[in-house]
């Protein structure tokens, strides 16, 4: 499987011997950066050029999912997540790494490199890597729905509305009065 990594000056040690790591595994692991440590480096760049690598190739049908990480591993959630197609999740154990790909088929995992020894860190990713999507019905009605939204922002309809309130997403909230109380 091909594996595209990227981090910050948080992960670049990470980085490294996850990349060592993962070919030793039989992974083509693509490196996206950074190339050496700068500490006022940033991370969104990195981040989401992985992530649109992970798209490209699981568009052109090659076996692909993304690794980021940094120090928390929230900001390289959040960079892969601005990527049309990608699911990132953030991983903090075995878990929430098998359960992201399990039900929501997460094609990018993210981990906290200050959060985690490197063997936690290695044995989640492989648990991510290792978990199949698992199929169901549920779970992927779910995921065509965050599909649907991303593409059209399509939502299900409200049940609120159904039951004669308004829609809050819709509802005109110009009267409100935060002084009325």
């Amino acid at each position: 499987m091909r594996i595209h990594i990227a981090t910050d000056h948080a992960g670049l040690e990470f980085s490294t011997q996850l990349q060592h790591h993962l070919a030793a595994a039989g992974h083509d692991v693509i490196d996206h950066g950074p190339l050496e440590y700068e500490p006022l480096d940033d991370y969104p760049a990195f981040c989401i050029r992985a992530a649109q690598a992970v798209v490209r190739d699981q568009q052109a049908g090659v076996e692909a999912l993304g690794v980021v990480f940094g120090g928390s591993g929230n900001g390289e959630q959040i960079a892969a997540n601005k990527v049309v197609g990608v699911r990132a999740a953030l991983a903090w154990s075995i878990a929430t790494a098998e359960l992201a790909r399990e039900h929501n088929d997460a094609n990018v995992i993210a981990i906290g490199a200050r959060q985690h020894t490197f063997d936690e860190a290695a044995t989640f990713i492989d648990r991510f890597i290792a978990t199949p999507f698992s199929g169901e019905e549920r779970h992927a009605r779910r995921i065509a729905q965050l599909a649907a939204y991303e593409q059209d922002g399509t939502l299900e309809a409200d049940p609120r509305a159904a039951a004669g309130r308004p829609d809050v997403l819709a509802a005109d909230d110009s009267s409100f009065d935060p002084e009325a109380g």
